[in-house]
């Protein structure tokens, strides 16, 4: 698997190495999931935490598509982000047993295990940026609307991704998250270690250069 391995969490400390203090359950889901849908998912993390597999298993289902998506793009290889994302998972599993939670929900958590691991792997300089038409046609994903979507989607996939990838890492990230995996500024900030009004600012810096590196044909 990419990257080094990620130091497991002790007993009554965050993943980070924090300790909380306190209960943390209320940070185990999004807060745009449903009230059903954040207890059901806070009930399986405290589940997964002491072992339950099961419950884990679930976990894996419910977040999976979204691993993998931002892992795509960030990669833009259908091999490289199946594999990172199982890593992900892994990794996760591995760490679940002394996890506390500290202003992050189980997907951001999760986010930021596939950043790092992205990061690892690009350092590491096991590939390349690589993108297939066959690739391309797989992955069609949906953005938000609003005044940034203007740019995002006027153009075309492959000429996304191919702006994406000239944009400066942290600006990739937060578009990323954002506009193509339906982030919300919050858990946006929460992947990123940045506040919330942090994320908005490398929002438009990144709309804007992003906007400047399309091609002549298709902008806006």
């Amino acid at each position: 698997m990419a990257g080094a391995p990620i130091a497991e969490p002790a007993s009554g400390q965050d993943f980070d190495g924090i300790d909380n203090g306190g209960d943390d359950s209320k940070y185990a889901t999004s807060n745009e999931e449903s009230a059903a849908d954040r207890d059901r998912l806070i009930a399986l993390v405290e589940l997964a935490r002491n072992g339950d597999a099961e419950a884990f298993g679930m976990l894996f289902d419910h977040y999976q598509g979204s691993v993998y998506r931002f892992v795509f793009h960030r990669t833009r290889s259908q091999t490289l982000a199946e594999d990172l994302t199982s890593e992900t998972f892994f990794r996760a599993l591995r760490s679940m047993s002394g996890f506390r939670w500290q202003g992050k929900d189980f997907g951001a958590w999760l986010m930021t295990i596939a950043r790092n691991l992205c990061t690892d792997h690009f350092k590491a300089g096991r590939t390349r940026l690589e993108l297939t038409t066959e690739d391309m046609s797989l992955h069609d994903d949906g953005t938000h609307d609003g005044p940034e979507d203007e740019v995002l989607t006027s153009i075309t996939n492959e000429a996304l991704l191919e702006a994406l990838t000239e944009l400066p890492a942290e600006q990739r990230d937060c578009l990323v998250m954002r506009f193509l995996q339906g982030m919300s500024i919050a858990e946006t900030a929460a992947v990123l270690g940045r506040s919330d009004g942090a994320v908005k600012q490398l929002q438009l810096r990144g709309v804007r250069n992003l906007a400047k590196l399309l091609p002549d044909g298709i902008r806006g």
